[in-house]
């Protein structure tokens, strides 16, 4: 019933500028940065060889799946028969980044000192009573609890074991007295306090995580005078841990700059029934005739950044199930605009955008199980492309780079013409719907049909991936220089090819490169148009096939991870092992180390369900089950952006599984009951509803509709003014019948209909201010 924070965060990691090498740091050395939520890391550059001014060029996306303090970036120089050292750290606090947000920037690296490196907070109780001592004088009795812990770090991957120091200390740091103690037990500590005292002493807690075989590590600080309590009979609160020592920080280095772009972002969601209005608005777009006077097109008409207001809106309507009808009107409305068939849907218009930030959506396991395997081949196969002779290195062989160039070109038009079976139903749909407009709309040219579905399918769907894989996780990284060189090679081939009005020979003259122009001739035959054709037919003629279940195994996603040994009763840090966990379309299967014999196979079709894991479970976070018919497989994550993305592609690979659970238990069954509902049957059914249960297919997908209309309604909000303009607009358009008098301001909104189109903004705006005001009581409460 309460509102909830969600957040998200665009990070381009450029590069760094020199920095100074001193007589211990070795030059030219290999090095690398990591993204980090305060101590925790969530995603890693690849390595940047021997140079003192990498450029790392990656750019990572990530919603951010809990509470932080700080967004850091740490850049390591990497070691080869030690450990990687740290040359240096970013960190920004989370309530500076909305000042940061789109803009690029210079930031000197700091220092990393272990002794500041802090996160979490800690709950303490105190209290001042006086009490009288056996001489009978009276002073004040200190007593201090600590209640809990929050949000403390992973020590090497895993939950720390931590411990508290308190000491009550005097401006100079005199240690009066040392309580050591474990914080989850609440022990409490006593002191004596002269009254004249209380205004010089505080309170001193610290928290240490316990070493076996290595000295404590420092978790954090935090300091309260005493002079508080006077006044307060029982004083609770919770402390943020700050670095030691007050955070004193030693002279500053010439460590060189790390250039960043961030772009955060973070929207308050209210409950559901909030968002009705607005919601049912945007849900009736598809029926609104003209489509121009709908919600949905109204919104990208007033953004001022149309791309913006296009994404929650394809979300919510996919999400409904109503994402085609719309797609079809803003796309006929479209190509009653359009004046030639050679121009089809090739401008960034709100229908190209649409169907762009669908098939990104709905057709990401379309391109791993149709790319990934050759992309992975070229990436890794280090075979040099290069056929501009003004490129050449010395020593290359150009007719050798040539067939390099020509095999892989082959492999990908192969796979990309042979997966058919493999697209989306929800893709076919809309190829369909397009084909069918296209024809209606330039019945002369027989081309055309083909065309409006290629312009799309090929042009801003698999070129896109193949020239930039790692943006639709098909690679970990952005590849090195000569990989990009044979990806854009093969991408504007592609594209080429790929293009039915580039697939007669008077068109070759369109390449401006000779040497594009001789490559290319060797593509030039008839097979090859009707391999395109035949394959544009499948898409678009007919439904989707479905699956026959006989195709290649493809590796959706695989990495390190810590398994529990299954089947086990007690807790213990021995049940849990480092192994290679892999999924693919087929199967999920975990490895004692990579490219090792498999020591376990799931099958895809046995998953009934993937839950996140309560952290009280094991005492540890980051933790997800993947739940069989049997015993249930508990995995623990690297950090907390990889366990949603585990979650999300075992759903997504599993979501048509017929005996998919509706509920589950978010703990374990340990000493002999479930320690979510205390059942002592372990076979009793869940006690939460499961939260992908409703993923039937791939139009029903995992999302947060009320995100989506809360990011629709801050569009709304910040384009007010354009938005009243409309409405003056169409006030002017519907009460002066005689010859219009062009308005600069107006001419820049497409009103078809000035009577519905005003009548739908009045309704937007009722819908605005209806949830202005529950915004408005969110604020009272919080």
């Amino acid at each position: 019933s309460s509102c909830s924070h969600v957040g998200d965060v665009f990070c381009m990691l450029a590069s760094v500028r020199h920095y100074c090498s001193g007589p211990t740091r070795p030059r030219d050395f290999s090095t690398f940065c990591t993204v980090n939520l305060d101590q925790e890391e969530v995603l890693r550059t690849q390595v940047c060889e021997k140079t003192l001014s990498p450029l790392y060029g990656e750019d990572f996306y990530f919603e951010i799946p809990r509470p932080f303090q700080c967004l850091s970036f740490y850049v390591y120089a990497k070691g080869v028969f030690q450990r990687d050292l740290p040359v240096g750290k970013v960190a920004i606090r989370k309530e500076d980044l909305s000042k940061l947000s789109g803009k690029e920037n210079w930031f000197t690296l700091q220092s990393v000192d272990p002794n500041s490196e802090v996160q979490g907070k800690v709950h303490l109780e105190m209290k001042l009573n006086e009490l009288i001592t056996e001489n009978g004088s009276v002073c004040q009795q200190l007593s201090v609890r600590i209640i809990a812990c929050q949000g403390l770090p992973l020590i090497s991957g895993q939950n720390c074991d931590p411990y508290a120091t308190v000491m009550l200390v005097a401006i100079t740091e005199i240690h009066k007295k040392t309580f050591n103690f474990l914080y989850s037990y609440m022990k409490r500590a006593h002191f004596q306090v002269e009254e004249e005292d209380i205004e010089k002493l505080e309170i001193k807690v610290d928290l240490w995580n316990n070493e076996t075989m290595a000295p404590d590590v420092f978790l954090g600080e935090t300091r309260v005078s005493l002079k508080i309590l006077r006044n307060d009979h029982v004083h609770k609160a919770w402390y943020l841990l700050q670095p030691k020592g007050n955070g004193n920080k030693p002279k500053p280095e010439d460590l060189g700059s790390l250039r960043l772009n961030i772009t955060y972002t973070e929207d308050i969601v209210l409950p559901s029934a909030c968002y009705h209005c607005l919601r049912a608005l945007v849900l009736q777009s598809p029926d609104v005739k003209p489509i121009s006077a709908s919600a949905a097109h109204i919104l990208a008409e007033v953004c001022k950044e149309q791309y913006e207001a296009v994404l929650p809106v394809v979300k919510l309507l996919l999400h409904h199930n109503r994402l085609v009808p719309f797609v079809s009107s803003i796309a006929e409305l479209e190509l009653e605009q359009t004046q030639s068939a050679n121009t089809i849907f090739r401008g960034n218009s709100l229908a190209t955008r649409c169907i762009d930030d669908m098939m990104k959506i709905v057709g990401r396991s379309y391109l791993a199980v149709t790319l990934k395997p050759v992309l992975d081949e070229i990436c890794e196969s280090n075979k040099t492309c290069e056929i501009d002779p003004v490129k050449l290195k010395d020593g290359d062989n150009k007719e050798i780079n040539k067939e390099n160039l020509q095999c892989f070109v082959q492999k990908v038009f192969s796979s990309i013409t042979q997966s058919s079976a493999s697209c989306p139903p929800l893709m076919c749909d809309v190829f369909r719907s397009l084909r069918q407009m296209a024809s209606r709309r330039f019945p002369a040219d027989p081309h055309v049909q083909y065309s409006a579905v290629s312009s799309f399918v090929f042009l801003r769907f698999f070129a896109v991936a193949v020239l930039s894989p790692h943006t639709f996780q098909l690679r970990p990284h952005h590849p090195d220089p000569e990989v990009t060189r044979t990806l854009t090679l093969i991408s504007k081939t592609i594209q080429t090819l790929g293009s039915w009005g580039s697939l007669s020979k008077n068109k070759l003259s369109s390449f401006k490169e000779s040497y594009m122009y001789d490559f290319f001739k060797s593509f030039q035959e008839d097979k090859c148009i009707e391999k395109v054709k035949k394959f544009l037919d499948d898409i678009s003629l007919n439904v989707s096939k479905k699956s026959s279940g006989l195709e290649d195994s493809v590796v959706l996603k695989e990495g390190e991870v810590q398994k529990r040994a299954q089947g086990r009763k007690r807790i213990g840090k021995r049940n849990f092992k480092k192994r290679w966990l892999r999924v693919t379309t087929q199967e999920l299967s975990y490895h004692k180390q990579k490219g090792k014999e498999p020591l376990c196979v799931i099958p895809v079709k046995d998953i009934l369900g993937v839950e996140k894991l309560e952290e009280s479970a094991f005492k540890r976070k980051n933790m997800f089950q993947v739940i069989q018919s049997e015993k249930p497989l508990y995995v623990q994550a690297g950090n907390c952006v990889e366990v949603c993305e585990w979650i999300e592609v075992l759903s997504q690979v599993s979501r048509c599984n017929p005996g998919r659970l509706s509920v589950f238990h978010p703990s374990a069954f340990l000493m002999g009951a479930w320690q979510c509902c205390k059942a002592q049957n372990e076979g009793q059914p869940g006690c939460r509803p499961c939260s992908t249960a409703t993923l039937a297919n791939i139009q029903q997908l995992d999302i947060d509709c009320d995100r989506e209309t809360e990011k629709i309604f801050t569009l709304f909000s910040s384009s007010h003014s354009n938005l009243q303009k409309m409405e003056d607009a169409c006030a002017s358009l519907s009460v002066y019948l005689g010859q219009q008098k062009e308005q600069e301001e107006y001419s820049a909104f497409t009103i078809q209909d000035p009577m519905e189109t005003f009548q739908t903004v009045q309704q937007i705006q009722t819908a605005l201010e209806e949830l202005q005001g529950h915004h408005a009581m969110s604020n009272i409460k919080r």
